[in-house]
């Protein structure tokens, strides 16, 4: 559900993102996301951890690929995100744990990854691999809608979701562009810059939130700097959808599996429960 409900699917299919955030949303919350790095801090432990945040009330895991040059990761994500590579993360074991945790729990499960390494896999085997294992799609932070006819065909052909960005500093055109291409939800970059809790979400979020809704957007779904509860209920007041990442690395890298269970569980307290605080 991000630009218009359906827009660009393959016949008969639906969209299990899309569906998920439309009943949170008729709920009166909204969709709480994930994410966490597959294989960190090893690869079992991060099947576990994802496991663990879904059962923990997280609506859609967001489970991010490795990747050596992550231009938009923060230090926390860089940090995890280079120990997996270190331990020996190959594209293959993002499948594999896909797999793996939609054997366990039944939450869509998205996968965040740089453009490369689709390219590299090859895009057709990707999504059919990526389909075979119960996966919901791709989240695609530097692949920009004009390039992106490869991904387009084979996600309609799949009925995978394809979430595309949009930035505070994206043109109107641009964001048209990101509402049309995009299926699940658009990804609303809350502030400039890379990725890291902040302790006050960028104002710009709302804003970049109203354009996309003028773009003809039914659902944008916000990122970035979000860590605590009250930021997941701020933001869901007039989102679709609140993404925590660095939080939960952290918790998970500080705490193990148990510490980030708990952070989910708090964190979808404040996406079931959005009027404000008094």
């Amino acid at each position: 559900m991000s630009a218009r409900t359906g827009h660009g699917m393959a016949p008969g299919m639906t969209s299990m993102v899309e569906a998920t955030i439309a009943r949170r949303r008729s709920e009166g919350g909204g969709a709480l996301i994930g994410y966490l790095p597959v294989g960190f801090p090893t690869l079992s432990e991060s099947i576990d951890a994802a496991v663990a945040i879904a059962n923990s009330g997280v609506d859609i895991l967001e489970l991010g690929l490795p990747y050596t040059d992550p231009v938009m990761d923060g230090p926390v994500i860089q940090a995890a995100t280079q120990q997996a590579l270190a331990n020996g993360f190959r594209l293959r074991h993002g499948i594999e744990a896909v797999a793996a945790i939609t054997a366990q729990v039944n939450v869509p499960v998205l996968v965040m990854t740089y453009w490369n390494p689709i390219l590299q896999y090859g895009v057709d085997r990707f999504a059919d691999d990526l389909l075979a294992v119960g996966g919901a799609g791709l989240i695609t932070p530097d692949l920009i809608p004009d390039d992106s006819a490869a991904w387009v065909a084979a996600s309609t052909r799949t009925g995978l979701d394809r979430v595309f960005l949009a930035a505070p500093s994206s043109s109107d055109d641009r964001l048209r562009q990101a509402v049309d291409a995009s299926r699940g939800f658009v990804y609303a970059v809350s502030t400039m810059g890379i990725t890291g809790a902040r302790g006050d979400v960028d104002s710009a979020a709302r804003v970049l939130v109203d354009r996309l809704r003028a773009a003809g957007s039914t659902s944008a779904c916000v990122g970035l700097g979000i860590s605590t509860p009250e930021q997941v209920r701020e933001i869901l007041a007039y989102a679709d959808g609140a993404i925590v990442g660095s939080a939960l690395v952290k918790a998970l890298s500080d705490g193990g599996v148990s510490a980030v269970a708990a952070l989910a569980r708090d964190l979808a307290a404040g996406a079931r429960d959005i009027r404000p605080t008094s």
